[in-house]
């Protein structure tokens, strides 16, 4: 019996049989959309081969996947060059504020550092006491400073007059360090955040197209393996009739 090829392809021209190909409503709309950009005159009626339908599947995904890969190349570049920029150089806190200390500027930290200390509260109580002692029990003879010690009280605010300015010299050097200490922690935040900015638009990519696109593709492939199936069924059912035959009426030898 004659296979009756009535069904002709709207795209290459070719007569084929109803199960060698699909219909036009039967097809996704990317397929649709696809088709109907060569061809304006197609219908939901319109047949379509398999062999023309793997061409636009194979375009398709290769056009999504081509599509794809230009927007991780175009973002990893981004990165790169963000990644690259001299904008940013870390720099060491204890070679720029530490390291260039002159003999004064050594001088007033350590006046600093052992003003406030226990060791500086200590010292100051001994002498005042021993200097008061001195100067009440007239001990070892000696009574440079009687009461009410005016001479205690003008070294002792000769010692404040002049150690006030160091102390004010170390903290000035302890502001410069802060604020390199702030410079850099800007720096660092700036670039982190384009950085991380960047990432997020990967990730929103990876998320909102490329998933989307595989999943797409993985519909594309459980499509073709259907219409692979059907194919498959039908020709059994084609050959089966042939198969009862053979076995009812057996060539005789």
């Amino acid at each position: 019996m004659a296979i009756n090829k009535n069904q002709i392809c709207t795209i290459c021209g070719n007569r084929f049989t109803i199960t060698e190909g699909l219909f036009l409503r039967d097809l996704s709309d990317v397929l649709k959309s696809k088709i109907k950009e060569t061809n304006q005159y197609v219908k939901p009626s319109s047949f379509i081969c398999l062999k023309d339908l793997q061409k636009l599947r194979i375009s398709n995904m290769q056009k999504i996947i081509d599509q794809d890969l230009e927007i991780d190349h175009q973002m990893s570049d981004k990165l790169k060059k963000e990644l690259e920029k001299d904008t940013y150089v870390i720099k060491n806190i204890n070679d720029t504020v530490y390291g260039k200390r002159t003999r004064g500027q050594k001088m007033a930290d350590a006046v600093a550092k052992f003003g406030g200390s226990w060791g500086f509260i200590i010292v100051f109580t001994v002498v005042l006491v021993g200097w008061m002692a001195i100067n009440v029990l007239h001990l070892f003879g000696m009574h440079f400073d009687p009461y009410p010690f005016i001479l205690l009280n003008l070294f002792l605010s000769c010692v404040a007059a002049i150690q006030a300015p160091i102390i004010m010299m170390s903290q000035n050097r302890q502001a410069d360090r802060d604020r390199f200490d702030s410079e850099n922690d800007y720096r660092t935040n700036t670039k982190s955040e384009m950085e991380i900015r960047i990432l997020h638009e990967k990730l929103d990519q990876l998320n909102e197209v490329q998933w989307p696109h595989i999943l797409d593709i993985q519909k594309m492939q459980i499509e073709v393996l259907s219409e692979i199936e059907n194919e498959i069924q039908s020709l059994k059912a084609e050959n089966e009739p042939k198969r009862e035959r053979n076995t009812r009426h057996p060539h005789k030898k």
